[in-house]
């Protein structure tokens, strides 16, 4: 099934994103600092049974680039802005680590727009977490060098994420941080700041908790999400931060099932 590349316009500037499919609409966002080829492998498989959509979040890819500072609240505009321009009442949520994130605030503002929320390597964003990361070395920010070792700095630093034979997911993930190298730990910094104690009481859509076994940000705040959520938890095996491209099969399977368009 082929993709469909199209632009939209709206009040934040025009936010790109890629289609498959017809049918009920499923939208995934991306963690930072990606693009909507983190889920190149998931939507050809989603869009057999669904309309599966996935956007560049606002100021990462394609979409518009905004000199406001970035916030968890400033890209679901960008997510309630591109669900105005596609006169959609309501959709699915699908996001993996910062889409995740993005997915809650949705969800939490604007109950009636989201039916349904599948939230995939999303950490447990409290205060004990802020003062831990706070404390941490930036993630993906490498400065610029003339030699271009800071391109190897980059690459090295997520090697691990990914296993031997997957280079061209971390080729990927390299050009889409460069995409936004300016600004490429914003992103991170910004989930570290959300309130996320207070905003998941204020979600009541449907929810799915996912996580790769290997995701080790992730996989220990699976059993407290499911928890407050009230809500089923998976978790895959032989994949981790990287799940939607290391394991597309299953994860689209999985948030079919869970939407109950195909047998687990």
């Amino acid at each position: 099934m082929s993709a469909r590349r199209r632009y939209v316009d709206t009040a934040l500037g025009q936010l790109h994103l890629v289609e498959c499919g017809a049918g009920p609409p499923v939208l995934f966002l991306h963690q930072t600092p990606r693009s909507w080829h983190e889920y190149a492998g998931v939507l050809p498989l989603v869009g057999r049974r669904t309309r599966a959509m996935a956007m560049d979040t606002i100021g990462f890819g394609q979409s518009a680039r905004v000199t406001d500072p970035w916030s968890i609240g400033l890209f679901a505009d960008g997510v309630e802005a591109l669900l105005d321009a596609l006169d959609l009442p309501s959709v699915t949520l699908v996001g993996n680590h910062t889409g995740a994130v993005v997915a809650v605030e949705v969800a939490a503002r604007a109950a009636e727009r989201v039916s349904a929320l599948v939230l995939c390597g999303m950490p447990y964003v409290d205060e004990a977490r802020r003062r831990r990361v706070r404390a941490q070395p930036p993630i993906d920010h490498v400065e610029p060098r003339a030699d271009g070792t800071h391109l190897t700095e980059l690459w090295s630093r997520r090697r691990g994420f990914y296993s031997p034979g997957e280079e061209r997911y971390l080729t990927r993930f390299v050009a889409d941080a460069l995409e936004v190298a300016d600004r490429v730990e914003e992103g991170h910094v910004r989930v570290n700041e959300y309130r996320m104690e207070d905003r998941l009481p204020l979600v009541r859509a449907r929810t799915l908790v996912l996580c790769g076994a290997d995701d080790r940000y992730s996989l220990p705040d699976v059993p407290i999400l499911s928890r407050l959520l009230d809500c089923c938890s998976v978790v895959l095996a032989d994949g981790g931060v990287a799940l939607p491209e290391q394991r597309p099969e299953a994860f689209a399977r999985e948030v079919l099932a869970f939407l109950g368009h195909a047998e687990r």
